[in-house]
């Protein structure tokens, strides 16, 4: 059942009034593939731009607090944790993992794949310059714990 349907199929936001408040934690990745020039240019140090990993975490950890702003009919919620870790990957992949934490009434799993898809975002704009050919790739949620549905893992589905 699509829980953002009414029972006329019009989209709506789930009311969570009666929902309990319990720990929940989402965890979400993302890679963006580049020249092995582009990635060495960033492990370096060298972008002319500044720290790119900075940039980027600092763009996932603002977006994960934005995601009731961009997707319409998620909750805002106050998140308790934010961590966006990114990390070189073989000669030519950035790789980025962001995980969300609050006790709430509501999942995370938004803003965890949010913050991983526009740190991704900052890195193809801070890097464009010099390798447009980048491509954002595997953005999916990884583990969901917490609230009625239980814990999720990527892997065991």
């Amino acid at each position: 059942m699509l829980t953002h349907l009414d029972s006329q199929g019009r989209a709506h936001m789930v009311d969570v009034t009666e929902k309990a408040v319990t720990f929940r934690e989402a965890v979400a990745e993302a890679r963006v593939r580049m020249l092995p020039e582009t990635l060495k240019m960033i492990v370096d140090g060298a972008h002319p731009k500044g720290d790119v990993f900075a940039v980027a975490r600092i763009a996932g950890i603002q977006a994960a607090k934005k995601t009731s702003d961009l997707i319409p009919l998620c909750h805002p919620l106050m998140l308790t944790g934010v961590k966006v870790e990114l990390s070189a990957e073989g000669d030519d992949a950035v790789h980025i993992v962001a995980r969300c934490k609050l006790s709430g009434q509501t999942g995370v799993e938004m803003e965890a794949l949010t913050a991983a898809s526009v740190a991704a975002l900052t890195i193809y704009d801070m890097c464009k310059a010099v390798d447009r050919g980048m491509t954002i790739e595997n953005i999916r949620l990884l583990e969901k714990l917490g609230g009625k549905s239980g814990h999720f893992k990527a892997d065991e589905q």
